[in-house]
């Protein structure tokens, strides 16, 4: 049997990471520690940068100087490698740090208290951006694209496996399938252990969990929320590796063995991370209509900021589909419980001890998006949160244990959850002209264009190269309007006293949209927003029309391509508010599986599935006319090492795809089916999303989901099932 599931393995390995290679690493750089070659270079290359930053020129030459650097980097873009990447990535910091020099030696010279205060504050939030720029251009220097490595051909060497699946108020509905699989992962049995978590102490988990064989854990109290729960599991368990699952993330029957090599192979390594990947679409994607054409929210983060984590020895623990030594967690004493964000916390700790960490960019599980906006906004004030209190009370900055870019990848993805206020500055800023007449960059509109069009320029072409098929262009200004209103509060405040805001907070999901409706209150300071920059561009247009000196006619301008842009992104995210109907209980997936169709008649005929849930699933039949006047079916499918057979219900298929509903299913039936759906090791080898857009057609894009909440887009999806 394990013969058998190694051989299948490897082909699920070979289609994952077939188009995967792995780059040398530059001359002088050390994925552990800082070498002598990589300072000296970075410190020519700082001097390099302070040089081109503070170099003087007029007008003209400043303006000569934009137009060759845009024009190279339109050159290198075309024949980019890596050491291309990187010096697109050098001349845009050259030309962005220039730009922030001459805003602070040119353009402060204010003539008012409330003159100095707003353009001091707008000034503050372009030197915050230009740091998570530089932070982003080092984590993401050189991603590594690291492979699995097979385990032992010894069996007797594979680790034991704890596999702890937490839950406190997710309804058995979701957490039984995470449990399913997570039972049924190709690993020697006496070698792995499945354990439920319950700190909600409900009886019918426990019946459950009894009733099929799985290990159920619960405490008398919910001291610390998950870190406590999780710590409680860690006292009563004694597995070498702990796999950790989300309780609506359902692992693929290859996690471990595609997981555990590196553990293996390396002492010293502790976490093995592979990404959150999700079968159900988030409120983006739903209320958008953006699915499968735009990278999710999530993909930039686990597709590209892991990978180039990796390559610094930094990659974070996430709290779910990933596997932990034991004793590197037992070496910092379970769980940071200081923070609500103890997975990332304790990664923290883990390495200032010494540990490595490795990322697998293989979607080995999948777990439910968060289903309304409001849900989505509510735990990325969690991350938030907690991810300041750990650069209050543990900054990566200080403290000993941890390497230069160990350093910068952590202060990057802490510093990254601060950008609620320069993103409120950023879209009010234009308004001070506007509608109160200050001018808030004191310079003629020539030469803010001379500086400030080079500087954005290099930014979105060089970001959009970098990040094309993780997150398109001016996305993420759309991801972050539409929640800076709603952490810019707790933010400034978690920053300022970082024990405040609350506990922890659980994540809902399962939960459906029954009817379409817009989210006025969640969007009102957005909503307030719109109506300001309506009037700022409506006063501006006036204004311009009016008459007025050339000179002030370029700088209203430029205020007005600023406000409407912001507008633009403004637009979209209130469609992020209109809240889709969401008609089925149970996702379907899409998947092509050979299936096997019997009719109560005696006939049978072969078929592909097309897409599947625990509810039912829609066939293309090899001879659709045997479909003619069937009322009842038995579905065979190909579940794990076996095939299983399903009675349904045909509630349609004249004329097309033969779509049926499953009978109630037993244990077994259910725990097979799980297997077949979501447990298949090349589940989800297809889970690239759509084509590389340019900047030109993703803003196009966005401008076309922005209309979408003045003009109704009334298409639903199809019938519950």
């Amino acid at each position: 049997m394990l013969a058998e599931w190694r051989t299948q393995l490897s082909a699920v390995a070979e289609r994952l990471t077939q188009t995967r290679e792995t780059p040398a690493p530059p001359p002088g750089v050390e994925r552990s520690r800082t070498g002598l070659g990589f300072i000296i270079v970075i410190a020519l290359a700082l001097v390099m940068l302070v040089l081109v930053a503070i170099a003087p020129m007029g007008l003209e030459e400043q303006a000569l100087f934009g137009i060759a650097t845009c024009a190279s980097l339109l050159v290198m873009r075309r024949f980019a490698n890596r050491y291309l990447v990187l010096a697109m990535a050098f001349m845009s910091m050259a030309v962005s740090t220039r730009y922030i020099y001459w805003r602070i030696t040119a353009t402060t010279g204010f003539t008012s208290p409330l003159e100095s205060v707003l353009g001091w504050i707008l000034l503050g939030s372009e030197i915050y951006a230009l740091f998570v720029l530089a932070f982003g251009y080092v984590q993401t220097s050189w991603p590594l694209h690291r492979r699995p490595v097979p385990l032992p051909d010894d069996v007797g060497l594979w680790p034991t496996v704890d596999v702890f699946i937490p839950t406190f108020n997710e309804p058995l509905s979701i957490v039984r399938d995470t449990i399913f699989a997570a039972m049924s992962m190709d690993y020697p049995r006496d070698k792995l252990k499945v354990w439920c978590l319950d700190d909600g102490r409900r009886a019918d988990f426990r019946r459950f969990c009894e009733s099929i064989g799985c290990g159920y854990i619960t405490r008398a109290d919910n001291a610390h929320a998950k870190a406590g729960n999780l710590n409680n599991a860690l006292l009563n368990t004694k597995g070498e590796v702990i796999a950790f699952f989300d309780c609506d993330h359902v692992p693929t029957r290859g996690f471990l063995q595609m997981t555990l090599g590196w553990i293996v192979r390396q002492a010293n390594m502790a976490v093995v991370q592979t990404p959150h990947h999700f079968y159900s679409p988030d409120p983006f994607e739903r209320n958008l209509r953006i699915e499968h054409q735009v990278p999710p929210e999530g993909r930039l983060f686990y597709g590209l900021v892991q990978d180039g984590n990796d390559f610094w020895n930094a990659t974070f623990f996430c709290g779910s589909c990933a596997v932990v030594r034991r004793t590197a967690l037992e070496s910092v004493g379970g769980f940071a419980v200081e923070t609500v964000t103890e997975d990332a916390h304790t990664a923290l700790r883990m390495h200032r001890k010494g540990w490595n960490s490795a990322y697998l960019d293989l979607p080995l599980a999948a777990g439910l998006a968060t289903e309304r906006f409001a849900i989505h906004v509510g735990q990325r004030m969690r991350w938030a949160r907690g991810m300041v209190q750990i650069l209050r009370k543990d900054n990566p900055l200080f403290g000993r244990g941890l390497s230069f870019g160990q350093r910068i990848c952590y202060l990057n993805a802490m510093a990254h959850f601060l950008f609620a206020l320069p993103r409120v500055v950023f879209l009010l800023a234009p308004l001070a002209y506007l509608i109160l007449d200050i001018n808030i960059i004191r310079t003629s509109a020539f030469m803010l264009l001379a500086f400030a069009g080079p500087h954005l320029f290099h930014t979105l072409i060089t970001n959009a190269y970098v990040q094309g098929k993780y997150r398109h262009s001016f996305w993420n200004e759309i991801y972050e309007t539409s929640l800076a209103f709603h952490l810019l509060i707790p933010t400034l405040k978690t920053l300022i006293a970082p024990n405040s805001g609350g506990g922890f907070n659980v994540t809902s999901k399962g939960g459906v949209v029954e009817k379409d409706y817009f989210d006025a209150k969640l969007l009102r300071p957005h909503i307030i927003v719109c109506v300001l920059l309506v009037a700022g561009i409506v006063l501006g247009a006036l204004r311009w029309w009016w008459g007025v000196p050339a000179d002030v006619k370029a700088v209203i301008m430029i205020n007005l391509t600023w406000a409407t842009f912001n507008l633009i992104v403004m637009l979209a995210v209130l469609s992020v508010g209109r809240e889709r109907r969401q008609v089925r209980s149970t996702v379907r997936v899409e998947a092509e599986l050979p299936a096997t169709i019997f009719f109560p008649d005696g006939r049978q005929t072969g078929a592909w599935t097309l897409n599947l849930s625990k509810g039912g699933g829609a066939f293309r039949l090899e001879d659709p006319s045997l479909a003619d006047h069937a009322e009842k079916v038995v579905v065979r499918l190909p579940c794990g090492q076996q095939d299983a057979l399903f009675p349904a219900s045909v509630i349609g298929g004249a004329g097309g795809p033969l779509r049926v509903q499953f009978a109630p299913l037993t244990l077994e039936e259910e725990q097979l089916l799980v297997a077949a759906i979501l447990g298949r090791g090349d589940a989800w080898t297809g889970w690239e999303y759509g084509p590389i857009e340019g900047p030109f057609r993703s803003m196009v894009r966005v401008l076309g989901v922005g209309m979408g909440v003045l003009f109704s887009r009334g298409r639903r999806e199809g019938s519950r099932q």
